[in-house]
């Protein structure tokens, strides 16, 4: 045995005897999804090792505080997002407890000692969703983390000899209920009216499975309903991160209609139990509040993509559209037939959005195990492509270049499987961006924005490859077209519209939407470098300091030279022009980062 300092984690889940007495397997099987598609990668990628589990608790050692901290954070904020419409009497939740301390280690792996017995008795005083540390512990990341603390004072900890400095993180807590207010969007710059096409939204589907962990799947139901609708040119729908925005909210479908600029909308619920679904649906005329048509489709889970392809079609026959012939072909092609293969790339799709590491490379487990159940799935080569490429643009793997080079050949490899499909146009063609094919990056773009019209995600992509090609005003004309499709666009959608404007020497405009992106993201390192490159150009140099201070904050890894080699501007006048500005604020080459 050695002994030796350690980073301690230990974790357990709360009240989980009276969950388990309610529904033993149920409980078993949420927590077994948690490990693998939550817990463990994200364990995994700040660098820890799970000493051991005991029934719902768990045993981490971590190398370093800062990583046993920034992992408990990962968790404990997403278990907030996935407890949100669920029940209290249902809701797993996480109570934390993190020491630096002096611990044995034994032949076997195994650790004791006091280090482990604090950090034990730490979990043990933590509130469900909290993280308690250690005065040990919180000494080594208080000047590190960006942490809303606090101090306990000192308490007395069941056989620990002396009273303990305690201070504790609470990450945060879902709604009390499923029902929640809408909050108030984001100002957004004035957008020119929709076209005269039918308008439809769909909404997310009620999952009536009785099971939180089965979210994915009505989810999934919904976005490939979306996705399918989207193909038509006849038609106007909005994206879904826009719909998704009223899912468990309390509003009238008239005042989501409203809201989305929409006339129709579909709402529905899909309940999966065992090998059969119910999927259930109701078109309405939101102009009027009546029901242009309803269904109810009772299958086995195999028959899934019947399903979802007559529904598409009584739909399109509702609204009573006439389809040119490409509208017709799109939605005559074939999809996956393995309901296995599906629902892994349903919940890669789930973990991809997250737009984390740990999320990043559980989607890209999912979908490996997807395309090993069926290696013609070219949804799932596509979601493998993105996430190297991320890997990639994130320097989240340890060759970031060879991620990029493994994201071009399986995208490319994803178009061959079905040149049909947009996703693998998508996936080519955020590769070749980032590959410096900036043609063959807006062709590929282009061919899937002519398989669907209706893909907010494609034109986002194009006004990027719009700006880094040197045509910022053709990007903002972009990204109008883009947010009529999806009015609660992402807050990425910002960044760009003020990487346009700057670019057109607009520096007021373009601090404008980097205050809108840091109103819904406040940890942007790339906003925040920006804002003080604006500021620099605008002769404020002061604000232009604390604003790359603030980047630094939080990644002090941050490095223009980086964002130089990756960024595939045309022109490197266009990227020279945003060092200038950092530099007209008397920036020197020491506080721009490491090369």
């Amino acid at each position: 045995m050695t002994r030796k300092l350690a980073a301690i984690l230990v974790a357990d889940v709360v009240g989980y005897s009276r969950l388990a007495g309610a529904d033993e397997d149920r409980i078993l099987a949420r927590l077994r999804t948690l490990r693998s598609d939550l817990v463990d990668p994200t364990i995994a990628v700040h660098n820890g090792r799970v000493v051991k589990r005991t029934g719902d608790g768990s045993l981490i050692e971590f190398r370093s505080v800062v990583d046993a901290v920034r992992c408990a954070i990962e968790v404990q904020t997403a278990m907030v997002e996935r407890n949100i419409g669920v029940s209290p009497e249902h809701r797993i939740e996480f109570r934390v407890g993190i020491h630096l301390g002096d611990v044995v280690e034994e032949n076997d792996g195994d650790l004791m000692g006091d280090g482990v017995n604090i950090a034990a008795r730490l979990e043990g005083v933590a509130k469900p969703g909290a993280i308690c540390l250690s005065e040990d512990a919180y000494r080594q990341v208080k000047a590190r983390l960006d942490l809303a603390v606090t101090d306990l004072g000192k308490i007395e900890l069941k056989n620990i000899a002396e009273p303990m400095q305690v201070y504790s993180l609470q990450i945060g807590t879902p709604q009390p209920s499923p029902a929640r207010q809408v909050q108030p969007a984001v100002k957004m710059p004035s957008v020119p009216a929709v076209s005269d096409k039918p308008s439809i939204a769909v909404l997310a589907f009620n999952n009536m499975s009785g099971d939180a962990e089965q979210e994915y799947f009505s989810d999934g139901i919904s976005e490939d309903i979306i996705t399918d609708l989207s193909k038509l040119s006849e038609l106007h729908v909005i994206a879904r991160n826009s719909s998704f925005v009223y899912k468990n909210v309390t509003a009238s479908v008239p005042e989501m209609a409203k809201a989305l600029g929409v006339r129709y909308v579909l709402e529905g619920s899909v309940r999966k139990a065992g090998n059969r679904v119910r999927v259930t649906a109701q078109l309405i005329d939101a102009s009027n509040g009546g029901h242009i048509w309803a269904s109810r489709f009772d299958r086995d889970l195999t028959d899934i993509f019947a399903v979802q392809d007559e529904l598409t079609q009584e739909i399109v026959a509702a609204l009573r559209l006439n389809l040119t012939h490409g509208d017709q072909d799109r939605l005559a092609q074939g999809r996956a037939l393995n309901v296995d293969a599906y629902e892994l790339l349903l919940r890669g799709r789930e973990q991809a959005s997250a737009h984390t590491r740990t999320g990043n490379m559980a989607a890209r487990s999912l979908a490996a195990d997807a395309l090993a159940i069926d290696p013609q799935y070219a949804a799932a080569q596509a979601l493998i492509s993105f996430t190297h490429v991320l890997d990639y643009v994130n320097a989240w793997s340890t060759d970031p270049e060879g991620s990029l080079r493994i994201g071009m050949d399986l995208a490319q490899q994803a178009v061959e499987m079905a040149e049909e499909q947009p996703n693998g146009r998508f996936a080519l063609g955020m590769a070749c961006m980032w590959n410096r094919e900036l043609d063959r990056a807006r062709a590929e773009v282009q061919q899937g924005l002519a398989l669907s019209p209706n893909s907010a995600d494609l034109l986002i992509l194009l006004a990027h490859i719009q700006i880094f090609s040197g045509d910022p005003a053709g990007a903002l004309e972009t990204l109008d077209a883009s947010m009529r499709l999806d009015p609660h666009h992402p807050e990425i959608l910002f960044q760009f519209r003020a990487d346009a404007h700057f670019s057109l020497g607009e520096y007021e405009q373009a601090i404008v939407a980097i205050e809108q992106r840091l109103q819904q993201n406040s940890q942007s390192e790339t906003a925040y470098a920006l804002l003080a490159s604006c500021y620099g150009h605008l002769g404020r140099p002061e604000e232009s300091r604390q604003a790359w201070e603030k980047a630094l904050r939080i990644n002090p890894d941050f490095s223009v030279e980086r964002r130089r080699r990756i960024l595939p501007f045309r022109n490197p006048e266009d990227f020279n022009r945003r060092v200038e500005g950092l530099r007209k604020a008397g920036l020197t080459t020491a506080d721009l980062g490491p090369c």
